[in-house]
């Protein structure tokens, strides 16, 4: 039979034990009814015809559990492939097990910016193999206007293909060589922009405002400080961990008064600092409707939270601090700390960085404040 909604109301119990009827739509998807009336959705996958139950009925939707049913036998058969004949699987299956396996190999900040960019941009309601060139071309073009976004999507799409292709999922990649060229960005905000930003961000009275407060106190980058966690505040420091930072190095980053009583407001004294609204194990992921909210209380919005980074080290320049401590606080691998100086100069010059943000917190209370 077909399952439907209806179809699956209308299913009486047996006499007695239980019985299964089988989605032609879909081989090996299935409802099983008790004796009892109670519906559970199964799913026969691999070699072995494993059964698998996946979820009661009605609490589990049965778009819910034909899903969940194609993921069991694209994984089956991902599994049991011994041969270079490419898999015929739909697009969304080869997705969902590219980002299981990123999950599993990738940070999370990576793992979750190839779900946000392929779940945003690429929905194909096709077979893997049927998909062209031009769709991919289609969609990229389409966002140009985000020269930045553009090129991250680009890149996941082309990874997502890739590895497809390495599997036997795919026999070749459609997505062609290409490069993106964009202009470094200059931006600084000015004194006045800082304090206007700050000032909105301290009203603001939330997760994000105290995120952007963060980012002016400290230049770190955002995927960092949203990911803070009570166990890497030590001592009037910040330890991010190697598996953490982009050049996986760990980080110690001294915290003044002003960075301290920020991360004291939102420390619980476990877990991540600043969570998800819909999962506290995750870190925060609101970014863009937050800063247009933001946004719509300043009088400029021409400036991204990475910019931020950029002013931090320029005003820093401005106190005097030394290139080298200004390195340090940004925990930059490249400049002062490359070859030679990085492998034998171990020197912490957490004193110089101390007072460096001493210096700084203090040219943000009678700048901002």
């Amino acid at each position: 039979m077909r399952l439907t909604g209806l179809s699956i109301e209308k299913l009486s119990p047996p006499e007695k034990g239980q019985k299964t009827y089988y989605d032609d739509g879909l081989p090996g998807f299935g409802i099983r009814i008790s004796q009892g009336g109670a519906k559970s959705f199964v799913v026969v996958y691999g070699q072995n015809r494993q059964r698998k139950t996946l979820g009661r009925y009605p609490q589990t939707t049965l778009k819910d559990a034909r899903a969940a049913a194609k993921r069991f036998q694209s994984d089956a058969a991902l599994l049991n492939n011994k041969t270079d004949t490419p898999i015929s699987i739909d697009f969304d299956e080869a997705k969902h097990l590219f980002l299981s396996d990123a999950d599993k190999r990738l940070k999370q900040s990576t793992s979750e910016a190839y779900r946000w960019l392929l779940n945003r941009h690429f929905q194909f309601d096709k077979k893997l193999a049927e998909i062209k060139r031009a769709d991919i071309m289609q969609i990229v073009d389409g966002i140009k206007a985000t020269p930045a976004q553009q090129q991250h999507a680009f890149v996941a799409i082309r990874t997502l293909l890739n590895w497809c292709v390495k599997r036997g999922l795919l026999e070749h990649s459609p997505v062609p060589s290409m490069s993106f060229k964009s202009n470094s960005r200059t931006r600084i905000l000015s004194d006045v922009e800082l304090s206007e930003l700050w000032q909105q961000a301290s009203n603001s009275k939330n997760l994000f405002g105290d995120l952007v407060r963060l980012l002016i106190l400290t230049g770190q980058r955002r995927g960092e400080i949203s990911r803070l966690h009570s166990e890497w505040i030590k001592d009037e420091t910040i330890v991010f961990p190697s598996t953490e930072t982009k050049n996986k190095r760990e980080h110690t980053l001294p915290i003044g008064p002003m960075s301290l009583k920020t991360i004291e407001r939102n420390d619980a004294g476990f877990g991540l600092l600043f969570p998800s609204r819909d999962d506290t194990n995750r870190p925060f992921n609101g970014w863009s409707k937050s800063k247009r909210n933001l946004d719509r209380t300043l009088s400029f919005s021409d400036y991204t939270l990475h910019d931020l980074r950029r002013t931090f080290a320029s005003n820093h320049a401005r106190l005097g601090t030394p290139i080298y401590v200004m390195e340090r606080l940004l925990n930059h691998v490249s400049g002062s700390f490359s070859g030679v100086a990085g492998i034998y100069n171990r020197y912490s010059y957490m004193d110089e960085m101390r007072e460096a943000c001493r210096r700084y917190e203090d040219w943000i209370s009678a700048t901002c404040e």
